[in-house]
């Protein structure tokens, strides 16, 4: 039978962050809703929240108890989040998700040394964040799900070896979360532009206050007030080859196969809270606004209105849920579930959010009520960590079967060999670094993955992933299908300094 009951310890969770939420971060977000940003900072504001949080094991909650963490699960940080979430997004989904779930890096790729080190101070600083500097203002942030080898694409930051130490130029664009805030950021770099951007990626632990990295003036959003994005610089930055994560160019595989299942989820938590907050608030307003002599709730417009508000909010959750039981159990499937518990959600904070709006009438258009700060928060989350219409094409390339015998139909060498074994001769790093558990031998398919499916990145060279036209992308005529052009077409120009294509903030 199927347990959708929580234990005791994350029901106790549940009731101290709301209690947390309602009496230490209402009150310091409403005063960020009408302070002077160009004056102050919100993390100057939400750094005594903060504190405290992380004195009650928030900060530390998926980090592993010999690090000195709180050795919780995704599940229990989805708890968290849509608490947090239902008092303010900007808070949760920022300075708390992405620390939180950022720690989930250090502990599935970190060696043993890096962490003693890195996690420990998380668990003793409760000032200590994270952020990602990831992004950058003249490339697609979708390049990071393209499976494609040409090294023309992805991120232009480098790091380059000199010595035991690397040094580190480029810039991130004006949507890096927590920029200005964060004690630490995870800086994704290229170690050789000559190289797929898969196998060329790495992550590095860079301190805030290391010489060269420097943070630009914070990007005005729509929503997220009470939340810090900003440009960052990457002038000769100089760190330790020991600050490489993962190691071996493995950092994009770590991160989009380890730790984003986690983070996506958390970020879908908090859109499930917001989903809440907006039904909450609607419901309450119907209760007492009074029209022909009743209660507008009583009207069938806005009952069925509400009714589907609730409707939405409870299969947002469900999913959501779903997502993180697939985390935690290290299941395969979770690749899919997480972009689809966050699109499910984000979409469902947007709906809802509209329908508080319309609920309110002309009040809802106003800043005496909070209609409209929820609908702008709920719409940041659209292009964050992915636009909606980018994580659909992502859970694609997982969910779609190729046709034909089983192997993988078209891949030279191929023929009669059992689904998710790899060509004979398939060059090196075809199987990203990072991506596959720990334990498995080479070429084989992760745990989970149905017969005839092949995760992004897992292409050889040559062929086209599945399901793709002939012709696809200025292919020559009479290519033959399942072959990919000589040639990458034109890349568009760059965009504008401070502007970035909407797959993430960072």
């Amino acid at each position: 039978m199927i347990d959708l009951s929580l234990s005791e310890e994350q029901e106790l969770l549940r009731k101290t962050a709301r209690n947390f939420a309602a009496k230490e971060i209402r009150p310091v977000a409403e005063e960020i809703e009408r302070m002077d940003r160009t004056k102050e900072m919100p993390w100057d504001k939400v750094r005594p929240v903060y504190r405290k949080a992380a004195g009650l094991g928030f900060t530390s909650l998926l980090i592993p108890e010999e690090y000195g963490g709180q050795g919780g699960t995704c599940m229990d940080n989805v708890l968290l989040q849509e608490e947090l979430a239902a008092v303010d997004m900007g808070i949760a989904v920022s300075y708390f998700n992405v620390t939180i779930t950022g720690a989930v890096m250090i502990s599935m790729g970190g060696t043993e040394e890096q962490k003693r080190a890195w996690l420990g101070e998380l668990c003793t600083n409760d000032t200590a964040m994270l952020a990602s500097a990831g992004s950058e203002a003249d490339q697609a942030g979708s390049d990071s799900l393209c499976p494609y080898p040409d090294p023309k694409l992805g991120m232009r930051t480098l790091a380059r070896r000199d010595g035991d130490e690397y040094v580190i130029n480029g810039s991130k664009s004006a949507f890096i979360t927590n920029a200005g805030a964060a004690s630490h950021y995870f800086v994704m770099a290229r170690t050789d532009l000559d190289a797929p951007p898969m196998m060329s990626t790495s992550v590095f632990y860079v301190p805030a206050d290391t010489p060269g990295l420097t943070v630009g003036k914070l990007t005005e959003l729509i929503g997220w007030r009470s939340a810090q994005n900003a440009e960052v610089y990457l002038d000769d930055v100089r760190v330790p080859a020991s600050a490489e994560l993962g190691g071996g160019g493995a950092g994009l595989g770590l991160f989009l196969f380890k730790a984003l299942p986690f983070i996506g989820v958390g970020f879908a938590a908090c859109h499930v809270g917001l989903a809440r907050a907006a039904y909450e608030h609607a419901l309450e307003y119907a209760q007492q606004r009074i029209s022909w002599g009743v209660p507008i709730i009583k009207h069938q417009a806005i009952a069925g209105m509400l009714a589907d508000m609730w409707v939405d909010l409870q299969a947002a959750r469900l999913i959501t849920w779903d997502a993180a039981c697939a985390a935690d159990s290290g299941d395969f499937s979770a690749m899919v579930k997480s972009p689809a518990a966050k699109t499910f959600a984000v979409d469902t904070a947007i709906r809802n959010a509209e329908r508080s709006v319309k609920t309110l009438g002309s009040y809802g258009i106003t800043r005496e009520y909070q209609a409209g700060k929820l609908l702008c928060d709920a719409w940041i989350g659209y292009p964050c960590d992915g636009t909606g219409q980018m994580l659909r094409l992502h859970m694609m390339n997982f969910l779609q079967p190729q046709s034909g015998p089983p192997g993988m139909p078209g891949m030279p060498g191929m023929e009669g060999m059992p689904p998710g074994a790899m060509p004979p001769g398939m060059p090196p790093g075809m199987m990203p670094p990072g991506m596959m558990p720990p334990g498995m031998p080479p070429g084989a398919m992760p745990p989970g993955m149905p017969p005839g499916m092949m995760p992004p990145g897992m292409m050889p060279p040559g062929m086209m992933p599945p399901g793709m036209p002939p012709g696809f992308e200025g292919m020559p005529p009479g290519m033959p299908p399942g072959t990919m052009p000589t040639e990458t077409p034109a890349s568009p120009p760059p965009l504008p300094t401070g502007s970035d294509d909407p797959a993430d903030l960072g």
